[in-house]
């Protein structure tokens, strides 16, 4: 009987040792995880660079699901749970996500920062006679590279380590943007030049608009889509639309149609079947799933209503 008992005892003495062993490999496995860089993205444009960038070589969290509106988007508190985690923080700037940003600027979070829109020198907007910076800079793909090397040189000086896969992906991901940019010109230059007028929901594709030779003769409403449009806005809107015989005017994915459906209904112009993203690329598996996707469908959405018979 003790003999049994010794017996059953050793065996189970060897199971709590395996498990021991697995347990340890487990913390292990966490452990050399939580040696990446914590990175953290607010828009879904950075996250979906800082990703082709880096791969799996840092734990990446974004902020903001894809679709979602930057300019009013309210941080929840797993948000501040990320911040405060975080090695680093890649963020627009410009003001493009103003309730992160305050969130970012408070005094419990300790991580290095970089405004990634910053890097570039950006358009202005009048807003009550001060000139403001226009945030949405990515509507250039050339402006796509400045952000791509900004997010490569801040994850090199952070983690010199995979310095050589950084580089690698950055300079794949930077022939990308500039063949397409060549493209977009070349889209672009296709439209009728009478035609060449993007009448959308919010003045975010100034960029865009300057890079690829469009005109932009109003908006319904401004940089920012906290703005909410007058009765006076819409009619002055429609009558532009009217006095620049445009086709075609544009709905975005982040904003509800039902104001520019009416201004087009108004106007007599056909409202676009496909919506331009304008502030966030598209959730995944969709059409605009990544940055360069997101440009191509905005560029073909724009060439085929303007290009209409």
């Amino acid at each position: 009987m003790i003999k049994n008992f010794l017996s059953n005892k050793a065996i189970w003495l060897m199971i709590a040792i395996i498990i021991g062993l697995g347990g340890c490999s487990q913390k292990d496995e966490i452990a050399e995880s939580n040696d990446q860089l914590q990175v953290v993205s607010t828009s879904t444009i950075i996250a979906n660079l800082t990703e082709e960038i880096a791969g799996e070589n840092i734990n990446h969290v974004s902020i903001l699901p894809a679709g979602n509106d930057p300019h009013i988007y309210e941080p929840v508190p797993q948000d501040s749970i990320e911040l405060e985690k975080a090695d680093l923080i890649l963020y627009n700037g410009y003001n493009l996500e103003p309730n992160i940003i305050k969130l970012i600027n408070s005094s419990g979070i300790k991580a290095e920062k970089l405004a990634v829109g910053e890097q570039v020198k950006p358009l202005d907007f009048d807003y009550e006679g001060q000139k403001r910076p226009d945030p949405h800079v990515w509507g250039d793909a050339k402006n796509g590279i400045i952000m791509v090397e900004s997010i490569r040189d801040k994850l090199i000086e952070l983690d010199p380590e995979n310095e050589a896969i950084f580089q690698e992906n950055s300079a794949q991901l930077i022939t990308e943007l500039k063949e397409l940019d060549l493209w977009i010109k070349n889209q672009i230059s296709t439209i009728p030049v009478e035609q060449r007028k993007l009448i959308t929901s919010h003045d975010a594709f100034q960029y865009y608009s300057q890079a690829y030779g469009l005109e932009i003769p109003g908006t319904l409403i401004g940089i920012s889509t906290e703005e909410q449009p007058s009765a006076q806005t819409v009619k002055n809107l429609v009558e532009i639309i009217k006095n620049t015989g445009v086709k075609a005017i544009f709905a975005e994915t982040t904003i509800n149609p039902t104001l520019i459906n009416t201004v087009a209904e108004e106007a007599g112009v056909t409202l676009a079947e496909g919506k331009l993203y304008s502030d966030s690329i598209g959730v995944k598996g969709s059409e605009a799933d990544s940055y360069i996707k997101m440009l191509t469908v905005n560029t073909n959405t724009i060439v085929s209503a303007l290009t209409q018979e």
